[in-house]
């Protein structure tokens, strides 16, 4: 019964580095875009809520 030996200081390093990059990963992809595309999906979705409220029913 040899198992392999880790080192739980290491282990919860890697661990805490490793979801520290998945949080950057998303922060660029949110905020890492030229303000071309960040107008282009403003102009989008501000489209698609004119597009909803004029499918509305008035009540």
């Amino acid at each position: 019964m040899s198992g392999k030996l880790i080192n739980l200081r290491q282990k919860r390093k890697q661990i805490e580095r490793s979801e520290k990059r998945k949080v950057a990963d998303q922060n660029a992809a949110l905020h890492g875009r030229t303000k071309a595309a960040k107008e282009q999906q403003k102009a989008q979705a501000s489209q698609a809520a004119r597009a909803l409220d004029g499918h509305k029913r008035d009540v």
